[in-house]
């Protein structure tokens, strides 16, 4: 059974573990991030990297590291083209790695390598086609065609949270206006309560006592706390996200038509909050509805691992 080290390097931290073949987190450990400096990113990784593989013992070598980066990554699997919190541009992320941690090095986006991770040993597993949503700070995506992971042409496929959905909507940290992630993020979630907030509505009332009266302190978790007290105001903040997740999943499934859609990242931990309106939403703008089966949505399984436990097999099954 081939083990090895699935890293996933985020804007704030660098999460490391030891994995085994079937997906068991065996060990971990963890860096902050220096995002400003490609130099130290690197070291970090190999400092990460270099204090699991100390600690794996004689018998369960490590043959490779995975690496889920959240950027771009090119179809050779080499080259960060592009990350928005990392500063990487055209960073020859591979060579750098694998010259100071010795090993063989798979580069991977980081919700790419998240799918995989649900595909392989999470709530995706007993199906050949899926998608991956992440609902985080923006919305990521990862897509399994036929068992395998869809890259696209330049590898920069997948990119779901950057689709047009509002022409001349929400100018986007893209540089475009209007992408999906700006209407069904924790970004545009924080978004919309501040304004009801500061916007002084009887409404937000209990948004309002949650942050103590100071909209700028509000964040995606309070929101959800709010909201599971049965606040409607909160609640409808979370609805109106899930209808936005429902209406882009069928949009996909009219391109993509997966078996399963999994919705994953920090917003879903408002569970049926959201999810309850994006299958109601699906279901409303699916292509074809009343002729075909509706494609389920379930929450993703393997959390924050996802991205490394994915990382390591897809080195596994490189390197095994």
């Amino acid at each position: 059974m081939t083990t090895c080290v699935g890293v996933d390097i985020g804007g704030t931290k660098i999460a490391a573990s030891v994995v085994d073949g079937r997906g068991t987190v065996l060990r971990r450990a963890r860096r902050e991030t220096p995002a400003q400096d490609p130099d130290q990113i690197a070291r970090a990784v190999a400092e990460v990297v270099g204090e699991l593989v100390g600690a794996v013992g004689d018998g369960e070598g490590v043959a490779a590291v995975g690496v889920a980066c959240a950027g771009l990554i090119d179809r050779a699997g080499e080259t960060v083209v592009f990350a928005p919190n990392l500063a990487w541009r055209d960073e020859p992320l591979k060579a750098r790695l694998e010259s100071l941690v010795g090993l063989p090095i798979v580069l991977e986006n980081d919700a790419n390598a998240a799918a995989w991770g649900e595909f392989r040993f999470g709530a995706a597993r007993d199906v050949d086609d899926m998608v991956l949503i992440t609902l985080g700070t923006g919305v990521g995506g990862g897509i399994i065609d036929d068992s395998q992971l869809l890259r696209g042409a330049h590898g920069m496929g997948a990119e779901v949270g950057h689709l047009r959905v509002v022409p001349d909507g929400h100018r986007c940290g893209c540089g475009n206006k209007g992408c999906w992630e700006m209407y069904a993020s924790g970004s545009a979630l924080v978004r919309e309560a501040r304004a009801l907030v500061a916007g002084g509505s009887p409404h937000a009332g209990a948004l309002a006592d949650r942050c103590g009266g100071d909209p700028g302190r509000l964040d995606g978790r309070m929101v959800t706390e709010v909201a599971g007290t049965g606040d409607p105001a909160a609640t409808e903040l979370l609805e109106d996200i899930g209808r936005w997740v429902g209406e882009g999943c069928a949009s996909l499934a009219a391109v993509l038509d997966p078996a399963l859609f999994v919705i994953g990242g920090g917003v879903s931990a408002a569970g049926d909050l959201v999810l309850s309106p994006a299958r109601s939403a699906f279901a409303r703008h699916l292509t074809g509805r009343g002729h075909r089966e509706t494609t389920p949505m379930t929450l993703a399984l393997l959390g924050n691992d996802a991205g490394m436990i994915g990382a390591a097999d897809l080195a596994a099954r490189a390197h095994g």
